[in-house]
């Protein structure tokens, strides 16, 4: 069965073969795919809006588990100029904001911030671009209709380019261009004290936004009774065993120990957790923000999202060694 994902840490032992299915050769491929387009692929990381999109629009060719590859919150997401008096999203009223794809996930989380601090879609002006001029060009619409105050970058001009000088007030990106952590660097984080935002929006949601979901071609998982089952286990036990080895690896950051214990002690021991039950919530506020943001029509009933309404199996995470 050929999977692909980026190696996110708690996928690593799915692509080592360090947990396994009796039975099944899995081989997991080192990147985000287009399940819906590549006929190579029967399954592996996909963008959760576009799935509860492709399914409202009637598309079920993929099924979604719900594994989430990719959870982040999306303060840390909103950068801007070192010499901004920006402070957070409720400033950005009327203001010029840059951003890398308008449908996808993490900018709907992301604006869902901007909105959650008083600030409407309509009250700025949207720029759509490549962060970087290293960064390739394409059509960042994610196939839907832009409202009128959303624009392609002119010329293709980064967004950091724009944001250097002047042309805009902050972008919004999953992912830091480079140098942003050095001490020269001109850029910084919206949110002064991103660490207590994100903390104060767990304490108030009691999740980490879902960004991409584990998505299987249909015709595979309703061929084989009982094989969602174990792609959820398996996948569980692959983020447990990462989890337990995290405390080792000590080469990651200077100061690992002082991270994971914060992060325990704010978030527990499983911030990202699998299955229905613990992420009914998290499903049902990105869809809410999927219609205010006229992205679809209406909420979808989970089960037609997750027809396969499963939980992990596994309780232990006692798998070193295994």
């Amino acid at each position: 069965m050929n999977l692909a994902s980026r190696r996110w840490d708690h996928v690593v032992p799915v692509a080592l073969g360090d947990v396994s299915i009796e039975g099944v050769r899995l081989v997991l491929q080192d990147q985000t795919p287009d399940l819906w387009l590549d006929p190579t692929i029967d399954g592996g990381e996909a963008s959760l809006s576009r799935y509860i999109r492709a399914r409202a629009l009637g598309d079920h060719s993929i099924t979604a588990l719900p594994i989430f590859l990719m959870t982040g919150f999306r303060h840390r997401c909103i950068i801007t100029s070192k010499s901004s008096r920006l402070e957070s999203a409720s400033e950005l009223r009327n203001g010029r904001i840059g951003l890398t794809g308008w449908a996808d996930t993490g900018n709907v989380w992301t604006r869902a911030i901007v909105r959650s601090d008083g600030v409407d879609m309509s009250e700025a002006e949207w720029t759509l671009g490549r962060l970087t001029a290293d960064h390739p060009i394409f059509d960042r619409t994610g196939g839907v209709a832009l409202p009128a105050n959303v624009t392609d970058s002119i010329d293709d001009e980064s967004l950091m380019s724009q944001l250097a000088r002047g042309k805009l007030d902050a972008v919004m990106t999953p992912f830091m261009p480079g140098g942003f952590f050095s001490r020269s660097s001109q850029f910084r984080t919206l949110y002064r004290d991103v660490d207590d935002e994100e903390a104060n929006y767990y304490a108030g949601t009691g999740f980490v936004p879902g960004i991409h979901v584990l998505g299987i071609k249909t015709e595979i998982l309703d061929s084989r009774p009982g094989f969602a089952q174990q792609l959820v286990n398996l996948f569980e036990r692959a983020k447990l065993l990462s989890f337990e080895r995290r405390h080792k690896l000590q080469d990651v950051l200077p100061l690992q120990n002082q991270a994971i214990a914060r992060s325990v002690q704010t978030f527990g021991e499983d911030w990202m957790p699998y299955g229905i039950s613990r992420s009914r919530t998290m499903i049902d506020a990105l869809q809410r923000e999927l219609v205010a943001q006229q992205l679809m029509p209406e909420p979808l009933d989970i089960s037609e999202l997750f027809p396969y309404a499963l939980d992990p199996e596994l309780q232990s995470s006692n798998l070193e060694g295994q």
